[in-house]
């Protein structure tokens, strides 16, 4: 079965994610510079409220009586009177007609709780590798009596939906549950083409994906279960759900989210974790928390019933989960 993309949640989740794309792409382009200190986030800010604003006010128009959960409001972007107004000009420019106090509701739409139907964005996934001029993703999903049913992710640094090609024409991944997974290009005619995970089992084999960062993970235990899986191949760094992307398409074969020592209580986001997974399991992987259990969408704003993530190639999964039993992971 192939997906439907004249389906209208389809139709929108295309559009919102590839709009928001080409907004945040725009914005990297013209705010992120080499010169930018480590700790100015402005640009990223700028970015993340300025595409949350752009989808709030798209899924107004489409589906009005959806909600939508997201990590910002528009509370300090208020209280900021100098990136209101540049996230105001960036909207603008995009839909026209903008006003600072359309924004701010634009913003807030996103503060709505979870539903038996609901929608889940990040804006912006993968802070750092955004103000790199690296990896970053646009994360859009539909979430009905908490499993995801639709998803995509913009990345607009990818081409094929794997290969690193900063400032090419980038891609969209979408998946429907049921219905497989798709990736294309960002912008121009819906030319998708379905994708699938890798076939690889042994261990051995294993391509790791791994983040830059290391905030969220414990990167200790991750090298003590890349031995303890007698994991030869180098992995590949990336930031954000572009791992997932990357593993969707075969190029990539696990994804470990373990539990940092700096943070032992942190339970994921579900904008995080939303999008991703589904389009990870419709190529044919498998995505759990660490001790083997589905993730649970029904807790609101977090992954409160789960412990960490893996998502894996799935012919991996059991062998991974054996190797975080016996790192005490």
């Amino acid at each position: 079965m192939s997906i439907d993309l004249t389906q209208p949640e389809e139709r929108f989740i295309l559009d919102a994610v590839r709009q928001a794309s080409n907004l945040v792409t725009r914005i990297q382009r013209e705010l992120v510079t080499t010169a930018l200190e480590k700790d100015d986030k402005s640009p990223v800010t700028i970015a993340d409220f300025a595409a949350q604003a752009l989808v709030g006010k798209l899924l107004r128009e489409h589906f009005p009586d959806d909600p939508l959960v997201c990590e910002e409001d528009s509370g300090t972007l208020r209280a900021d009177a100098q990136k209101l107004a540049a996230v105001t000009d960036f909207l603008d420019d995009t839909v026209g007609g903008a006003t600072e106090e359309q924004v701010a509701a634009w913003i807030d739409v996103g503060q709505a709780t979870s539903a038996a139907r609901f929608w889940t964005l990040d804006p912006i996934d993968g802070t750092k590798g955004f103000l790199r001029g690296m990896q970053y993703v646009v994360a859009f999903a539909l979430i009905e009596e908490g499993a995801v049913q639709l998803a995509a992710l913009g990345c607009p640094n990818l081409v094929d939906g794997w290969r690193e090609d900063i400032g090419g024409e980038g891609s969209l991944v979408i998946a429907r549950r049921g219905q497989g997974a798709y990736v294309g290009p960002i912008n121009g005619d819906d030319d998708f083409e379905q994708v699938h995970v890798s076939s690889i089992s042994d261990p051995a084999q294993m391509r790791f994906l791994r983040s830059f960062e290391s905030g969220h993970t414990n990167v200790s235990q991750l090298d003590v279960i890349a031995e303890a899986m007698g994991v030869k191949a180098e992995p590949v760094r990336m930031d954000s759900q572009a791992k997932y992307a990357i593993l969707a398409c075969g190029k990539g074969d696990a994804i470990f989210r373990l539990i940092s020592s700096k943070m032992p209580d942190y339970k994921e986001k579900i904008w995080d974790q939303a999008a991703g997974s589904l389009i990870v399991e419709e190529a044919g992987g498998r995505v759990t928390d660490l001790d083997g259990k589905a993730l649970d969408f029904t807790q609101g704003r977090t992954l409160a019933n789960n412990r960490g993530v893996l998502v894996t190639n799935g012919p991996l999964h059991e062998a991974a989960l054996s190797a975080i039993r016996t790192a005490g992971a």
